[in-house]
């Protein structure tokens, strides 16, 4: 016999879980002292949604679902952002709080929230445990919901009484589970379409980037040689250093990656999940391309999203058998290469500039330079958020961390955390705007009482500047967004962290790399010169069409 708090960290020990992100509160004493004489890690945070984000991030890039822990009532409700944040983002988190004891109420409503209710709608499954026999089947059960296909973040809840419950019941064995493959009649029509084509592209979107689809998705580029894009978060699941690379869709429409879409007659759209803004708006172009959609689910058919034929299943298995129905029929059409490289080199200007404050361009030029090929960059949320989809190069898989789908502010520094838990003999940094970094600025102590080696370069502009950019695009007067700031040097110290403020724009790149090197939690904070967006995405792109000429 066993209580059920121990059968719960026998259960997530059983699943391979080596840490919990979280605050516990007075209904998980029971499974703090379970926790306590495990091999599981317990990495107390200062608040729930900063621990929501990492156990998301885990999740994003193990393949294997992180674990967070909170309590009742408030504590419990300041998961939300965090389970919508891996909801929408396809990461498969476990998500466990407290609650009272439910065969009697001795405090009556105290604290008392219907969490499950709550959550039913930001998750997969949301399960109250009333019996501690049951606890074995429902953990394995909630980790094979949270990793299939569709991932996502599943929760249980662990009232005080069944914790002390006592049971017996057995752990349930993981077991391997591989998905569906598409029938040759699907296989045959999407590679007759491929074969036909004159000038095809590939896009890979947010369920192209999974841990276990670098390889499959590297060998099909390479074999088919088909110039490929992706979006923000189908960033970097296939090297951005390949000469095939295009470059990646952060706008939606009239940027230059958009001169490949629209020359192409096929895109091969491979894991692309509607929860994304549209990298580009199918029944807008004129004439446009057929699209294949390659997923583990069937497309979701929006209005500016409808494919032509779809190849549905495991797209690793049907991706490498595509290829092998496919080799020597394509050829890359000469004159979309030749666009390639008119594309990177207008995407990529302005990463010389040497005005100060600096311009995002040269921000981003400056990070790329800093940072070692299997570095890792999060990206909080915000306009240089941009900036960093269309010209960041990643040349490693899962090394450009964005959220494309909720697209929160406040998780740059907490995913960055996580990253660097799980990687810890890797380069980590942290990209966020001042606005998103005070949103949870208090995790700070968590790393630096961790020990982490950890670089958060701030981008300051006293505002919340894309909002407010949008405000002056619309011809609104500016009001509502701008705010102080605290001594940024100085709130680092405050916490045991080094503060740095850059002064030059010849001073970023070298206060960067020493940064890295150094050790220890480091805060950088670098003033932008934001009219770089007018001039770029409203001068420069306009709202019309342009194309570059490719010969």
């Amino acid at each position: 016999m066993a209580k059920g708090s121990d059968l719960l960290v026998a259960a997530l020990e059983n699943e391979g879980v080596e840490r919990i992100y979280g605050i516990p509160g007075e209904e998980n004493l029971d499974f703090v002292e379970s926790l306590r004489a495990s091999k599981i890690e317990l990495v107390l945070t200062r608040h729930e949604q900063a621990a929501a984000f990492m156990a998301a991030t885990e999740g994003r890039l193990t393949g294997h679902p992180g674990v967070c822990l909170s309590t009742l009532g408030p504590g419990a409700l300041n998961f939300t952002t965090g389970a919508a944040y891996a909801h929408l983002g396809a990461m498969p988190m476990l998500i466990i709080t407290g609650q009272k004891p439910i065969k009697s109420a001795r405090q009556a409503r105290f604290q008392i929230v219907d969490v499950v209710a709550a959550m039913r709608p930001l998750t997969k499954m949301t399960r109250q445990i009333v019996s501690a026999a049951s606890i074995p089947a429902l953990v394995r059960d909630a980790f094979r919901v949270a990793s299939e296909e569709r991932p996502g973040p599943v929760h249980l809840e662990l009232p005080e009484d069944i914790a002390v419950e006592e049971a017996e019941a057995p752990l349930v064995p993981p077991h391997p589970v591989d998905n569906p493959i598409a029938g040759p009649a699907a296989m045959e029509r999407a590679a007759a379409m491929i074969a036909k084509a004159a000038c095809p592209i590939i896009m890979i979107g947010a369920a192209g980037n999974r841990p276990r689809l670098v390889e499959p998705l590297s060998d099909f580029v390479g074999r088919l040689q088909i110039p490929f894009f992706n979006t923000q978060m189908g960033k970097g699941a296939v090297t951005g250093g390949s000469n095939l690379y295009l470059g990646t869709a952060a706008l939606s429409e009239h940027d230059y990656i958009h001169d490949a879409i629209e020359r192409a007659d096929l895109v091969i759209a491979i894991g692309h999940d509607t929860v994304e803004k549209p990298p580009f708006l199918m029944g807008r172009i004129t004439g446009g391309p057929k699209v294949i959609h390659i997923g583990y689910q069937p497309a979701h058919v929006e209005q500016v999203f409808y494919p032509d034929a779809e190849l549905i299943g495991d797209i690793g298995a049907n991706v490498t058998a595509l290829a092998d129905r496919l080799a020597g029929q394509v050829k890359a059409e000469p004159d979309m290469l030749a666009l390639r490289k008119r594309i990177l080199e207008r995407i990529n200007e302005g990463g010389d500039i040497a005005s100060f404050p600096v311009v995002p361009q040269r921000i981003v030029r400056d990070v790329r330079q800093a940072m070692p090929e299997d570095g890792i960059v999060c990206l909080d949320n915000g306009m240089y958020k941009i900036w960093f989809a269309r010209s960041y190069r990643t040349h490693v898989a899962n090394t450009l961390l964005l959220d494309n789908a909720l697209a929160t502010m406040g998780a740059g520094l907490p995913s960055a955390m996580a990253a660097k838990i799980l990687n810890p003999h890797r380069k980590v940094m942290a990209v966020c705007g001042d606005g998103g970094f005070m949103m949870n600025s208090q995790e700070l102590e968590t790393a630096v009482r961790l020990g982490l080696d950890l670089v958060v370069l701030i981008i300051e502009d006293h505002a919340y500047g894309m909002i407010r950019w949008k405000q002056a695009v619309d011809s609104f007067p500016d009001f509502g967004m701008a705010f102080g700031n605290p001594d940024f040097e100085l709130y680092a110290r405050a916490y045991g962290a080094h503060g740095h403020r850059i002064e030059s724009v010849d001073a970023l790149l070298p206060t960067l790399k020493s940064a890295l090197d150094a050790g220890g939690v480091h805060l950088i904070t670098v003033p932008v010169d934001y009219r770089e967006n007018t001039r770029v995405f409203i001068e420069e792109l306009g709202n019309q069409p342009r194309h570059i000429e490719s010969h």
